[in-house]
């Protein structure tokens, strides 16, 4: 069968079946791709480069032999490349190639691809298509609700456990990030915003493709979280969403700060809090870093919960925070199943 252009639509329906192969460049795909996508790149970076100036410089014809040369000395690669990802697949003969926007260089690897003998579909319009699509999730309106509690609350245990029971993303394993100064002592690295957003925009498209009557449960964030922020629309919607906001007490929440931040290293800590000095004032600072200093874990974390409780209380319940239907569940403990089980009973969280 010839290759087949296949509109976005037709590609969203495909993708969780048939093998999607992206065949920009190595850099290309590291910023942001679709996600579940895989990497064959057509050209190196360097080759990339280099057909680019030509076109720029030169010509349209010059740029082509030069990607011509490049193509023509990887054809087998691409092959056996493209044969290894395919074969650990369900569905080893059927795969979608795009590119940057649908251009020669998927045409390419789709010719090689349909020769060799594979059902070669081909996204019109390629990744950015794709973007465009995912970047209008954020405009569509969804039932969300929203999971609040001051610092130290286990939110982030309660949406792991959710996550098999009922509509729930998590926002901070998307991110990568824990959300505050302290959220990245693992040192893990962030994806690009880019990728992040279509990340998110994939989980919302099978949330709503899923018709399930509930609401979308996500932990309530600030727009930023590390280096990535939700979507102005998107965050919107989630601010205004109705609230259970879990009332854990102070020392309780404490205890499990020091049990969780405690083990990491003391220059990684001292360096979280010279990156909120100016925030959380230089008279605290200076008593968090000397707390440190003298392996007194606790107390540094008592000063920082004290402002971590008065900034999240300031936006979530505060003058600045939308008007929202707020719903109070009173816990002991920051245990994740007992506290959900205290959501579903008090706060009819539905599973």
């Amino acid at each position: 069968m010839p290759v087949q252009k296949i509109s976005i639509d037709t590609f969203l329906s495909l993708r969780h079946e048939v093998t999607v192969l992206d065949v920009r460049s190595p850099s290309e795909f590291a910023h942001a791709h679709v996600p579940g996508a895989f990497s064959l790149p057509l050209f190196t970076d360097d080759e990339r480069k280099e057909i680019g100036t030509s076109y720029k410089q030169v010509s349209r014809e010059s740029a082509i032999k030069i990607g011509l040369q490049a193509f023509g000395k990887n054809l087998v690669s691409l092959l056996e490349q493209a044969e290894g990802l395919l074969n650990t697949t369900k569905d080893p003969r059927r795969v979608i190639v795009h590119c940057w926007r649908g251009g020669m260089r998927s045409a390419a690897v789709a010719w090689l691809l349909d020769l060799y003998g594979f059902k070669v579909y081909v996204l019109e319009g390629g990744y950015k298509s794709f973007r465009k699509w995912a970047l209008l999730q954020f405009e569509k309106k969804y039932n969300l609700q929203i999971l609040g509690g001051c610092t130290g609350s286990n939110k982030t245990g309660i949406i792991h456990l959710a996550n098999t029971q009922v509509p729930c993303i998590d926002l901070e394993g998307l991110a990568l990030h824990k959300g505050s100064a302290f959220g990245n002592l693992e040192q893990h690295p962030q994806p690009s915003q880019e990728q992040f957003e279509n990340t998110l925009a994939s989980e919302l498209a099978a949330f709503l493709e899923s018709n399930d009557p509930r609401p979308l449960l996500l932990e309530g964030e600030s727009q930023r979280i590390g280096a990535v922020n939700i979507p102005v629309a998107f965050f919107e919607q989630m601010r205004s969403a109705p609230l259970l906001f879990l009332e854990v007490p102070f020392e309780v929440r404490l205890g499990h700060i020091v049990e969780g931040y405690g083990k990491h290293q003391k220059e990684q800590l001292i360096n979280a809090v010279v990156r909120i000095k100016k925030r959380l004032g230089g008279l605290e600072a200076k008593t968090c870093v000397n707390a440190l200093l003298e392996d007194d874990v606790e107390t540094c974390f008592r000063v920082l919960l004290l402002y971590y409780d008065k900034l999240y209380l300031k936006h979530t319940l505060g003058k600045e925070a939308e008007p929202r239907i707020i719903t109070y569940v009173k816990s002991d403990t920051v245990n994740a199943s007992e506290n959900f089980l205290k959501l579903q009973h008090d706060a009819g969280l539905r599973s």
